[in-house]
């Protein structure tokens, strides 16, 4: 039985059991119908062998037919629905199926590319290889004493503070970039940088690496181009915070909790 991670206009299908619980749609052939506008590709399968396919449906007249138990969830929102294993496949099947449609033609001579492995492309024309690139971002949790830095970003969605991340840059070091960023954003100098964690974030090619680190000097100056505001936070005072999902999240949730 092959699992089918199936997304329309940025939402995946998934079902639902008599118990409740929602999976993706697990057959031998597809369950919805795929036309000469959608594409389709295997992806790495489970460890047990089951195969993965991902299907990416085309725009359409009419929305797709689907049974009762049958619904399109935003892919953010099925980390509430799906089990850990089941939403992490999902964001590599939109990974892959984003770098799809982004490489469709040789940035060499121009020819249409034709898949070579699961997760690589080759030029039939002049042999030039392509894989999925990963966007690397910094995340980290700045400690005062007893408190922690939190900011509002620009393009924060919703009304939430979260913590100061940005874009590794070509030629610098993850800490590097933590600094950077930190000082960049906020004004702020750090030290004692570690490593916390890091997550695959398909929205839409993204790894995001954790970390935290302590405050070592200077005063708050945002940069008003990435941030509306940012804020020194104590456990009893926490404005809105991001959602579970995020590893913005888990870093403040773990201080949260620490003894």
């Amino acid at each position: 039985m092959k699992h089918w991670f199936i997304f329309y206009e940025g939402a995946l299908l998934v079902e639902k059991d008599d118990e409740g619980k929602h999976s993706v749609p697990q057959s031998e052939n597809c369950p919805v119908m795929i036309s000469e506008n959608d594409s389709s590709h295997n992806i790495e399968p489970y460890p047990d062998g089951t195969e993965v396919v991902a299907v990416f449906l085309g725009k359409k007249e009419v929305m797709p037919s689907l049974s009762s138990r049958q619904e399109f969830v935003n892919l953010r929102e099925t980390y509430y629905l799906l089990d850990s294993e089941t939403y992490r496949k999902a964001g590599k099947c939109e990974e892959i199926m984003y770098w799809d449609s982004q490489t469709r033609y040789c940035g060499v001579c121009g020819t249409a590319m034709s898949w070579h492995t699961d997760i690589s492309k080759k030029c039939p024309h002049c042999g030039k290889e392509v894989w999925p690139l990963l966007a690397t971002a910094i995340i980290v949790l700045i400690h005062k004493g007893d408190e922690v830095l939190l900011v509002r970003g620009r393009n924060f969605r919703r009304h939430f503070y979260g913590l100061v991340a940005g874009f590794v840059e070509t030629g610098e070091t993850l800490e590097e970039a933590v600094r950077r960023e930190v000082k960049e954003e906020t004004g702020l100098t750090i030290d004692n940088i570690r490593y916390f964690d890091s997550q695959p974030w398909p929205f839409p090619c993204g790894l995001m690496v954790g970390f935290e680190a302590d405050y070592s000097g200077g005063e708050i100056h945002i940069q008003e181009e990435e941030l509306h505001c940012a804020q020194w936070f104590k456990k009893d005072n926490l404005p809105t915070l991001p959602e579970k999902l995020s590893i913005a999240r888990r870093l403040i949730d773990h201080w949260v909790n620490e003894e």
